[in-house]
């Protein structure tokens, strides 16, 4: 453990520290009201748009616990009380946290989702209402980091295999810089025996020539920011018109879904999932239903 725990911490501090100094120093130089409308998602923006990427991108294809499956939950109150113990635990007591819900079967699915992530997003909430000062979350963030290294050494991945493994695109729409939905969809994925990449800031020209150079079966398109329908739709009608697979289906997700379910219709998307264990399930529907329908018309 010594030889992850602690290394490359001067190095590490630095890469998390910067975004939220820039951040924080933004928030003094601006308006009551320009102020009002950064706090209003500088949480997300902080969290997932600029750190928790961070601590993913290395181990985007890290192990799932043996087995593959979650044997148990993490409880609500547990992860309550975990999410602030980055604040004055190190990174070793945190690993023995995560190693006991390991031990029980808990998988690493569940500790990036219901553990480590909300985490991060307390610790990004006690700095915004200015309850701990900035060297704390700093730490704290570090520490966390810490803690998702070890697991991605240890752990070696354990996918499963498809007889016809499925293809899928994953992305934030252009425009939206929200990665950090996209980045643990395409983890997901890759466990689940699909062939997925994603794309963490692809602008319109990078996401369209993707889309036509593959036959993806499918593209995930997560949007956390509000945004035109009617963009969406153009969106999406671009991505039909270039796709090198004819029968691709477009899934859609994150916070503006979830908060307006009719917008998939409205923008002529194939479907959504509330939460990223859900997509796999609603992806791997859309695959069979057009399996289904290109025999129809054969």
């Amino acid at each position: 453990m010594a030889s992850v725990i602690g290394a490359g911490s001067a190095a590490l501090r630095k890469v998390i520290s910067e975004p939220l100094a820039r951040r924080k120093r933004k928030a003094h130089v601006l308006s009551d009201g320009e102020q009002a409308s950064l706090a209003s998602d500088s949480i997300d923006a902080i969290i997932e748009s600029e750190i928790l990427p961070r601590l993913l991108m290395a181990h985007s294809s890290g192990g799932a616990a043996p087995g593959g499956g979650s044997a148990h939950e993490i409880d609500a109150l547990d992860a309550s009380r975990f999410a602030s113990m980055p604040l004055h635990s190190e990174a070793a007591e945190l690993l023995e946290e995560v190693d006991a819900y390991l031990a029980e079967g808990v998988s690493v699915e569940a500790i990036y989702i219901d553990l480590l992530a909300p985490a991060a997003r307390k610790l990004g909430s006690l700095w915004e209402a200015d309850e701990c000062d900035f060297v704390d979350v700093t730490m704290g963030l570090w520490r966390l980091q810490e803690v998702m290294r070890e697991i991605a050494v240890r752990s070696p991945p354990v996918v499963k295999a498809l007889s016809a493994p499925r293809s899928i695109l994953i992305a934030p729409i252009p425009g939206d810089q929200h990665s950090f939905g996209a980045i643990m969809l395409d983890d997901l994925f890759v466990r689940a025996g699909w062939k997925s990449e994603v794309l963490v800031e692809p602008g319109r020209r990078e996401l369209l020539s993707r889309a036509g150079q593959k036959p993806f079966d499918v593209v995930g398109l997560t949007i956390s920011r509000d945004c035109p329908s009617a963009a969406i739709t153009h969106m999406i009608n671009a991505l039909r018109s270039v796709a090198a697979n004819p029968h691709m289906r477009v899934l859609i997700g994150g916070r503006v879904v979830n908060e307006n379910p009719d917008l998939v219709a409205e923008v002529g998307a194939d479907g959504t999932a509330l939460d990223a264990r859900a997509a796999v399930e609603i992806a791997e529907q859309l695959v069979r239903e057009a399996i289904t329908s290109v025999h129809q018309t054969q």
